[in-house]
C-alpha cells in the first residue's frame, strides 16, 4: 500500500512538473514581448498619423470653400450696394426723395455697414 501511495505521489509530481514546464515552453522571452508591443504601437501610430493626414487634407477643402463662399458673398454683397446706390442716385436725379432705411438698424448689420460705406 505504501508503494502505491508513493507511486501515486511521484505520479502527481510529474504531472505538475509536466504542466509547469508547458507552461513555460508556450511562455514568449520578455525581449520578445516588448518588440511585439513595440511593432504595434508603431502600426497604431502610423494608422493615427495616417488619419490625421486625412483629416487635415478635409479641413483644407472645407476652408478652401468656405473662402470661395465668402469671397462670393462680398461680391454679391458690393454688387448689391452699387445696384441700390445707382437707384437712389436716379431717383435723387428724378427730383423724388428715396424712402429712408428701415429703423432701427438691427445690431447685426450696423457693425458691417461701415465696411460698404454706409
Amino acid at each position: 500500500m505504501l508503494t502505491a501511495l508513493s507511486a501515486l505521489a511521484v505520479a502527481g509530481v510529474t504531472a505538475v512538473g509536466g504542466i509547469v514546464q508547458v507552461v513555460i515552453g508556450r511562455r514568449q522571452p520578455r525581449g520578445q514581448q516588448r518588440r511585439d508591443d513595440f511593432t504595434t504601437i508603431v502600426k497604431e501610430l502610423r494608422q493615427n498619423q495616417d488619419d490625421l493626414k486625412a483629416e487635415l487634407t478635409a479641413q483644407k477643402e472645407q476652408s478652401a470653400r468656405d473662402r470661395e463662399r465668402i469671397t462670393a458673398q462680398d461680391f454679391t454683397m458690393r454688387y448689391m450696394v452699387g445696384w441700390v446706390r445707382s437707384l437712389v442716385g436716379y431717383i435723387r436725379e428724378s427730383r423724388l426723395e428715396p424712402p429712408p432705411p428701415p429703423q432701427p438698424v438691427p445690431d447685426e448689420v450696423q457693425r458691417w455697414l461701415h465696411d460698404v460705406g454706409m
